[in-house]
């Protein structure tokens, strides 16, 4: 066969095909094709861990596997999910279904391209082509990203758009990506906006939807999200997006109906599985928690999509019910985890939390005891999160009900609740940690009450024409308690009302370092450790 990619000879490509016969005869194209290396693998996990550690330039799957629990595009939707998929990486699907062309053209250009079966050589090496074209077209632009030049490369994109020049389309949503991620909401808006007009495209009303949350427009981004869910109830980057308003406006029950509901499409999923795991388990559904953190155990443990929260969580599960079989097996798989990565604070602090229950179920409280204190200590620190306060009010809450003695537990749960209640929602989420403890819960409330109180306290300054004194008020609580809200709040006064202010440069430095310190997350209530693209985010992961 002749074609005009001369650099494909020094391709490494992956076939993924459960069928023998079907897999040789992709890999003969390939072959023939003058890629130079190809591997292959007949299984979606096998494919997962290949696919993991390993840079592919091409990659051609099917999408159907007998007796798997994932398909071709599940496992495709993981990795584009976690970020584990170059852009510089041709993915391929192979299908015999033609009702999957929907979905392939709803989804995100993380798939470079379908064919149907049968098809022949020749419509396969078109689609490479064609893919390995357009990335080297747009390669400039991917350039400037992996330079972190996110500016300069959202006005690439806009120029490329505007002159309607090659793949315009797809600069388009890289531009209004990019706007995105340097805070341009209005341009991104803009730009969104323009491309649906034309074309009506789900990752267009999706992306609208996403820069009118990013802008604070909720209820006009919950709009678009449920007419898009509507019109394409499989385009469960939709859901994503809809869960994460969801439980940033503390509808927890609504966001784990809405996982339920990606897990309907995307049954297989570890992100969502994982996510959908955790909301049972802070909404005290106990029964589906286990049922679902369990099975992202059993499909991911290996992967690294697998966030080891769920283990913590388990563990805490097995302790409830006293398992003492399951108990130890996530023990050891999260000792395993640890001793891999030894120096992770993370990983020790997950550690720390289960082997308070550990002791407990030994008999050996006064160890436990001394554990307790010593992980009460860390409250304070700089890198003492939101997760870390809602596995610590978690352990709080369970220990109640033992006969273990901790009089300094309510003083924990007060400075807990003052760092942490930096809205109603995360309030709420407190006390769904600490299992609606009806002493925690109120301390908790009565922590975002105080907190309240210091931002009204202080922003009397300033509309009594002293924002300089209401600055200084926020930042002086702030680092009291290392409270998010404040600290952001400090920052919103300055911004405003800078002419007004003398000492600007010292206050920013000030708000910049306690923001480093203490605002790594901000007010945004998450569950589980943010990595990946941002929920219905284009992937602009280069190689």
């Amino acid at each position: 066969m002749r074609h005009s990619d001369h650099h494909i000879k020094n391709c490494k490509a992956l076939v993924i095909d459960a069928n023998p016969t079907s897999r040789s005869s992709l890999i003969n194209i390939l072959r023939d094709m003058g890629v130079g290396h190809v591997s292959q693998t007949s299984r979606i996990v096998d494919a997962r861990q290949e696919l993991e550690s390993r840079v592919f330039d091409i990659v051609v799957c099917d999408y159907h596997f007998d007796n798997a629990t994932i398909s071709g595009q599940e496992l495709l939707d993981d990795l584009r999910q976690s970020q584990l998929l170059p852009f510089s990486t041709v993915f391929i699907m192979v299908t015999g279904e033609c009702s999957y062309i929907k979905v392939a053209e709803a989804a995100e250009s993380a798939l470079d391209g379908y064919l149907v079966k049968p098809h022949t050589a020749i419509a396969l090496e078109e689609r490479v082509i064609a893919a390995r074209h357009r990335k080297r077209v747009l390669g400039y632009i991917f350039e400037a990203i992996q330079a972190e030049q996110y500016v300069e490369a959202a006005e690439m994109c806009m120029a490329r758009y505007e002159a309607r020049e090659e793949f315009w389309l797809y600069a388009a949503r890289m531009g209004a990506e990019l706007f995105l991620r340097v805070g341009d909401h209005e341009s991104a808006k803009r730009l969104y906006a323009a491309v649906n007009e034309s074309k009506a495209l789900p990752w267009s009303k999706l992306g609208l939807a996403r820069a009118e949350l990013e802008s604070g427009e909720v209820p006009k981004a919950t709009r678009i999200l449920e007419s898009l869910i509507a019109e394409e109830p499989s385009y469960v980057d939709a859901y994503d997006v809809m869960s994460r308003i969801q439980l940033e406006q503390g509808d927890m029950q609504g966001a784990m109906a809405t996982y339920r509901d990606s897990l309907r499409v995307t049954p297989h999923s570890i992100p969502r599985l994982q996510k959908q795991g955790m909301l049972a388990f802070f909404s005290g559904e106990k029964d589906e928690a286990l049922k679902s953190l369990d099975r992202t155990v059993r499909l991911g443990l290996k992967s690294k999509m697998f966030d080891a929260q769920t283990l913590v969580l388990l563990c805490m599960l097995y302790f409830d019910k006293r398992d003492a079989k399951e108990f130890n097996r996530i023990i050891a798989n999260l000792e395993q985890m640890l001793s891999r990565r030894p120096d992770s604070v993370r990983l020790q602090r997950f550690m720390g939390i289960c082997r308070v229950f550990h002791l407990l179920t030994a008999r050996k409280v006064g160890e436990c005891v001394s554990l307790v204190r010593e992980l009460a200590s860390e409250t304070r620190a700089e890198d003492f999160d939101f997760e870390c306060a809602t596995n610590f009010l978690a352990m709080l809450g369970r220990l109640r009900n033992t006969e273990i003695q901790l009089p300094d537990a309510e003083m924990w749960v007060e400075q807990t609740a003052k760092r942490f209640c930096v809205s109603k929602a995360a309030s709420e989420l407190l006390c769904k940690a600490a299992g609606d403890d009806v002493t925690y819960c109120q301390m908790i409330r009565e922590g975002l009450h105080s907190i309240n109180m210091m931002a009204e306290e202080a922003l009397s300054h300033r509309s009594a024409g002293r924002p300089a004194r209401s600055v200084e008020t926020l930042l002086v609580r702030g680092l009291e308690t290392g409270n998010a809200k404040l600290i952001e709040l400090a920052n919103n006064v300055l911004t405003r009302h800078a002419a007004k202010i003398e000492n600007t440069d010292s206050l920013t430095a000030r708000i910049n370092e306690l923001k480093s310190r203490y605002c790594s997350r901000g007010t945004k209530v998450s569950l589980g450790q943010v990595k990946g693209r941002a929920a219905g985010g284009l992937n602009l992961r280069v190689q």
